[in-house]
């Protein structure tokens, strides 16, 4: 008797930007993108991207953005989405053995508590990327008080085979209140249990290679991408790729990115300083611009 996989689930926006975070940027539907098939590469292998036998004529290409698909993983519950890219002619709460919930998303995201109760305490009914609901009891005790989830969150963790380092993000929808939950996981794509064997790193890199070929050729073709922190974009906005090209990036030049804090409540800005700009002179990635700047730099608020 055969069964059928589960499928892929279409993920509301609002939920979907949520749990993948403000530092992932989607292009927009029609808008004109550049595909780094580097990038691409880096994201579905552990081997060097340097060592694939690649020829390509560009060693990144212009396209056009033909669909955007937000989605969530059937099996590890995280979001991704699924880019039709047609190519051109040149032109969250971390998750540990505890269940405590930072004041700030109790504070920020719960319905509030009835303080004058002995303890505080309310039942929460929120929905995952898949539409399904979950329901945790939200309590305010302990010496000293803190916030807690209780019945309901161990069913939870065992559902989504959550392990330490997991990230689950905690969302409110303005508009009508209701609550959602997603995960982001601490593993790299592919290595961990969630996978159930069921995609190999061989395989992925096949269908890697697939798109970079058909990009290479003009053929339309599909990448998806799961939001990471510390993976680069490697589907970036023409403007922003065109605006950074347009700079003489030199030693000493002085830089600065936003990222997004772990719990998600605010960004961190890195500043430092450009050590070396590095272009191949050769091979397939010979004048490419993927990975270019070598940054010393410190954190600052």
């Amino acid at each position: 008797m055969s069964t059928s996989s589960p499928s892929v689930t279409e993920v509301d926006a609002a939920v979907w930007r949520a749990v993948a975070g403000a530092s992932f940027q989607i292009p927009s539907l029609n808008s004109y993108v550049y595909y780094f098939p580097q990038g691409h590469m880096e994201q579905h292998s552990s081997a060097s991207v340097e060592n694939q036998n690649v020829e390509l004529k560009r060693p990144f290409i212009p396209c056009q953005v033909l669909s955007v698909r937000l989605l969530s993983n059937p099996s590890s519950d995280q979001v991704f989405v699924k880019l039709l890219l047609q190519p051109l002619h040149p032109w969250e709460k971390r998750l540990n053995c505890s269940t405590i919930v930072p004041r700030f998303c109790a504070d920020s995201i719960f319905p509030p508590l009835d303080f004058g109760s002995d303890p505080p305490v309310q039942n929460l009914i929120m929905k995952d990327t898949h539409n399904n609901a979950w329901e945790f009891r939200h309590i305010y005790r302990g010496t000293p008080r803190r916030h807690l989830l209780t019945t309901g969150w161990s069913k939870f963790v065992n559902a989504k085979r959550l392990i330490a380092g997991d990230s689950v993000v905690f969302m409110r929808k303005k508009s009508t209140n209701e609550l959602f939950t997603g995960i982001r996981r601490a593993g790299p794509f592919g290595s961990s249990c969630w996978d159930g064997g069921k995609t190999s790193a061989d395989s992925s890199m096949s269908v890697v290679m697939e798109a970079i070929k058909n990009s290479d050729q003009g053929i339309a073709f599909e990448v998806v991408h799961y939001p990471r922190f510390g993976w680069p974009d490697f589907v970036v906005s023409a403007e922003k790729v065109e605006d950074a090209l347009r700079i003489c990036w030199s030693a000493g030049m002085r830089v600065k990115m936003a990222v997004e804090t772990e719990d998600s409540s605010r960004m961190t800005w890195f500043q430092g300083t450009v050590a070396a700009t590095v272009l191949p002179g050769s091979g397939p990635w010979c004048g490419s611009p993927w990975r270019m700047l070598q940054v010393h730099h410190e954190i600052i608020s």
